[in-house]
């Protein structure tokens, strides 16, 4: 099945992946491209529609990223979003100029004339705001929607030539009809049928997946999250002969949890799973490392190292041998790891995707690169995994070499492993744990003095964290309730050795990131 598909091109805005997850929660797929896109690609991949970007810089300024008046031209419904509308405006013929007073925030717009954006909607609207320039002349052929008294065009569109744009950010919440006005953009505007469905997709990801390996085998970088855990149910309707999920115990896991991925996908699934202790050898590896890079590097290259060995042994014992290796990288992992789609910003290293070795040994089968994290539990449940793998919270790659802060030992391990227990298992006791997105415990490279038995001690520190957020591209702290951070606190402070003190994170992200490293 060929999907309905829109493009968004990326201007380097700071909510240009949220765009995407609103398109796609409409049921349209889309895709985000570098905002210098080919009009001739653009054409051969016969896009529904174009959405464009916000952006940090002014479309006036030398070197900004434009695009000519050819991309109106092309007969593609296209919104301009911010920055987008900006470029649409200028390349068309309208003035842009920087603004007297910027406008950051919430706003309220009067809709003089509803047009195709805001049908159905009422004459006012709170939005989001993000700009300090100003659109002070429409191009010609065009008609004025909205205005605020700061901004004197906020919205405007060409019904003939299906051409729309907006000032403000309908894809973030405090848009409060954000999600009505890119429903009107997809279904009013482009003609949307809206046939992006998991179920569609998965019969796509197993064809893709077959033609992809052919008659080749595969071995499956099984960590027992969501990601890989789908990626196994997967490789196993699509070539259940042909494939092992190789599970690599490195030292780095939670308490018990090599047991339980075994015993939940191995024994109850029927997942072929092949088990690598390396557990010495990552901490080998790992040993007198603080910063946090250098663990995502060394971690990455030494779990590709154990996969290469891990393959041969498998190869050796199958007759289609092994050249592909199949992951979990999804879109979040792309995004943050490396600056692919346009002028944004790299946050960190992903294991899975900045920090492997070039020469691999394998081709990599990644059938999740463009998922958002929601989008893989529907499809986990097309597959039918149980919900307790599908709704367990994300855990990073690199384990727990990222939550003990500074130099990884056994002994450190071991301390948070048992702090990070007792939180989980007072979360789910008091039915919190799936109210929030994602909750662990950090161990923090500080000591503190405490009093424990009318003696001075000074031990170390456990931090809290817990967030809720929808697509983990953004994340609020979560406002957990006293009594329960009083229980956790007390219990890893009582039962968990050399630990004095427990603090609670209240960062959202941003500007702080879900892990600490």
């Amino acid at each position: 099945m060929t999907h309905q598909s829109v493009l968004i091109l990326d201007f380097g805005g700071q909510y240009t992946q949220l765009i995407a997850r609103r398109v796609r929660e409409n049921r349209v797929y889309c895709e985000v491209h570098p905002f210098d896109i080919p009009e001739e690609e653009i054409q051969r991949r016969a896009p529904i529609g174009i959405i464009l970007s916000g952006g940090p810089q002014s479309v006036y300024w030398p070197g900004a990223p434009v695009r000519g008046s050819e991309l109106f031209e092309l007969g593609i419904p296209v919104l301009g979003i911010c920055y987008g509308a900006q470029l649409m405006a200028q390349a068309l013929g309208g003035d842009v100029v920087a603004a007297e007073h910027r406008e950051y925030g919430r706003a309220e717009i009067e809709i003089d004339y509803r047009g195709m954006l805001f049908e159905g909607l009422d004459a006012k609207q709170t939005v989001w705001m993000s700009h300090g320039d100003h659109i002070t002349e429409l191009p010609p052929d065009f008609v004025l929607l909205a205005s605020t008294p700061n901004s004197p065009v906020v919205a405007f569109e060409s019904e003939l030539r299906k051409l729309c744009a907006i000032q403000f950010h309908p894809e973030v919440h405090h848009t409060a009809a954000g999600g009505e006005i890119l429903r009107n953009f997809l279904y009013r505007v482009c003609g949307a049928r809206g046939d992006w469905r998991m179920a569609d997709y998965l019969e796509e990801a197993v064809a893709t997946v077959r033609e992809r390996v052919g008659e080749g085998g595969v071995i499956c970088a099984l960590s027992g999250g969501v990601d890989s855990s789908v990626v196994a149910a997967l490789l196993q309707r699509a070539i259940p002969e042909r494939f092992t999920a190789v599970f690599v115990d490195n030292g780095l896991l939670r308490k018990g949890e090599a047991q339980q991925v075994v015993h939940t996908l191995g024994h109850e699934l029927g997942i072929p799973i092949h088990l690598a202790d390396a557990r010495e050898r990552f901490l080998r590896a790992l040993a007198g490392v603080t910063d946090p890079e250098k663990k995502r590097k060394i971690i990455g290259h030494t779990f590709i190292d154990v996969f290469k060995e891990e393959a041969a042994k498998v190869a050796a014992a199958e007759t289609h041998g092994v050249s592909f290796l199949a992951q979990g990288t999804l879109y979040p992992d792309v995004i943050e790891s490396v600056s692919v789609k346009g002028p944004s910003e790299v946050i960190k290293t992903h294991h899975n995707v900045g920090g492997l070795p070039e020469e691999l040994g394998f081709e990599l089968v990644e059938p999740l690169r463009w998922l958002f994290k929601d989008e893989v539990r529907q499809l986990g449940r097309e597959l039918g995994l149980p919900e307790e793998v599908l709704l367990r919270h994300p855990f990073p790659g690199p384990g727990l070499a990222v939550r003990v802060l500074g130099e990884i030992t056994e002994e450190r391990l071991d301390t948070l492993r048992a702090a990070d227990c007792i939180l989980l298992e007072e979360l789910r006791e008091a039915g919190w744990y799936s109210k929030v997105g994602q909750a662990f415990a950090v161990l923090l490279p500080v000591k503190s003095v405490g009093v424990m038995g009318d003696q001075r001690t000074y031990q170390d520190v456990v931090a809290i964290r817990a967030v809720e957020t929808r697509d983990f591209m953004t994340a609020d702290w979560s406002p957990l309730p006293y009594d329960l951070l009083g229980r956790v606190a007390s219990r890893i402070v009582n039962e968990v050795p050399k630990v004095n003190r427990v603090v609670y994170d209240i960062t959202s992200k941003p500007p702080g990131t879900i892990e600490w490293e």
